[in-house]
């Protein structure tokens, strides 16, 4: 199942493994444009034969950045370099995405930072600006531009950052989110913000659309993995093509991790939505990969340290798995050894 292509809309992968979005803090002109490093770090994981790579957390703002190192993708002078790196990974026969993110009051860049309501995420942090009507207007239009430009610069997918969080998971919560307007108030006026979010970039992106959630907020007063399934269903009607399961985020908290232990999320919204998952969250071994595929748990692999530790980790895969798959040209005379 894990080297089984798949068609996500007008989309073919050539297997199931999915490099997940991953930060890499590594704009050092702190422009957010893209760097020899991101060349290499992505074009790479394309040699090592991974089917989608999507590109870290790029913000549509500059004040919306995680950090001032970030990517970003909210000005036109973005779209060369990324167009450059699209080219890298299509030369390798791969397909890649991005993920377009706000990280609303987790930024911790200068200067005023904003949020559903003013709440810190803690005490490190800023105390946000909670959003006027216009800046959200001004930020769906942020998100819309985004994706013209993702469209420009030839991504194969579109992912939304809804998760760990970021601007958009705070609108979802009830924990980050307590605004008495039509953007706040019960789980349809929370969603008010992704859906207009949606219906923006559909407007102007055809191609396979991605959401990252948070199923599980590990606070009793938070979400619950039932209001991340209505979400998913609400996500469907709306044109997402795949949901993108993690966890967590957007309050401290405490979090048992163990091999696979978000990919419950993914079967449970797979299942209930019937709409296409991703499941994320320490996925190391290729039986372990293959076997979520095997049992209907989720469409897609997404891994993340993994494939930090290991770029070629597709080939180790399939030789644990007893399949052969093309080696880059230039590797033809070790890649079978």
């Amino acid at each position: 199942m894990l080297f089984t292509p798949l068609t996500i809309g007008n989309l073919k992968l050539k297997n199931r493994i999915v490099m997940s979005p991953m930060c890499m803090y590594s704009c050092t002109a702190e422009d957010g444009k893209v760097m020899n490093w991101h060349k290499t770090h992505y074009s790479s994981r394309a040699v090592g034969q991974v089917g989608l790579i999507i590109v870290e957390a790029s913000a549509v703002t500059e004040q919306g950045r995680i950090s001032t190192k970030d990517l970003g993708i909210w000005s036109n002078d973005h779209i060369a370099g990324l167009t450059e790196l699209v080219g890298l990974i299509h030369e390798q026969q791969g397909k890649i995405g991005i993920q377009l993110a706000h990280a609303g009051r987790k930024s911790e860049v200068k200067g005023p930072i904003i949020a559903p309501s003013a709440i810190a995420f803690n005490e490190q942090h800023r105390t946000p600006q909670e959003m006027s009507v216009d800046q959200i207007e001004q930020t769906i239009q942020s998100f819309k531009a985004a994706a013209v430009r993702a469209s420009e610069a030839g991504f194969d997918v579109i992912e939304i950052h809804a998760a760990h969080g970021y601007l958009i998971n705070e609108f979802l919560s009830p924990l980050s989110n307590l605004r008495t307007d039509q953007y706040g108030g019960d789980r349809d006026q929370r969603y008010y913000f992704l859906e207009r979010i949606i219906t923006a970039i559909r407007e102007c992106w055809q191609g396979p659309l991605f959401t990252r959630i948070s199923a599980a907020e590990y606070d009793q007063e938070g979400s619950t993995l039932e209001d991340l399934t209505y979400y998913a269903g609400r996500m469907k009607q709306q044109g997402v093509d795949l949901i993108d399961c993690s966890s967590g985020g957007v309050v401290p908290a405490s979090i048992e991790v163990f091999p696979g232990y978000q990919v419950q999320y993914a079967e449970h919204i797979r299942k209930q939505v019937r709409i296409a998952t991703g499941a994320v969250g320490i996925i190391t071994d290729a039986h372990q990969a293959n076997e979520i595929l095997k049992l209907n748990q989720a469409d897609l692999v997404f891994l993340g340290r993994e494939l930090l530790r290991d770029p070629y980790w597709a080939r180790g895969a399939a030789k644990q798995l007893n399949i052969s798959i093309a080696a880059p040209e230039p590797y033809n005379r070790a890649w079978f050894s």
